[in-house]
């Protein structure tokens, strides 16, 4: 019999409460396994399902640039952590003489352009 609000059948699985289908399904779960028929992922075949289904969530940039986004939030909160990585990051970057003799060249010459700039401003009095 149809419902004739919403055009749909009240019999059915597809009808039901989602609570009472997880409770039939999982009756069916339990009795195949108890017959022998229910069928057990190798770990093998778990590593390519698990692939198939990352490759497939990969491919929506918009879901992977929130999870990036959720986890960058987490992480930035941990304040130890941060501080962690921003002197591991600053340990590596001062073993490279080349980039920091770079660096303090390009401060020397932003400096000697400030003091270049007050020099020639008129005095004011």
């Amino acid at each position: 019999m149809a419902d004739s609000s919403t055009g749909t059948s009240k019999r059915g699985f597809a009808s039901m409460d989602p609570e009472r289908k997880r409770e039939i399904a999982s009756k069916g779960g339990r009795a195949a396994h108890e017959k022998g028929t229910a069928h057990e992922f190798s770990p093998e075949e778990a590593r390519q399902a698990g692939r198939k289904g990352g490759e497939v969530v990969s491919r929506n940039r918009e879901h992977m640039a929130s999870i990036g986004r959720k986890g960058g939030e987490a992480v930035s909160r941990d304040r130890e952590h941060m501080a962690m990585i921003g002197r591991k990051g600053g340990e590596t970057v001062s073993r490279d003489r080349q980039h920091m003799s770079e660096i303090g060249r390009e401060g020397g010459e932003s400096r000697r352009s400030d003091f270049e700039q007050e020099a020639q401003a008129p005095q004011q009095v």
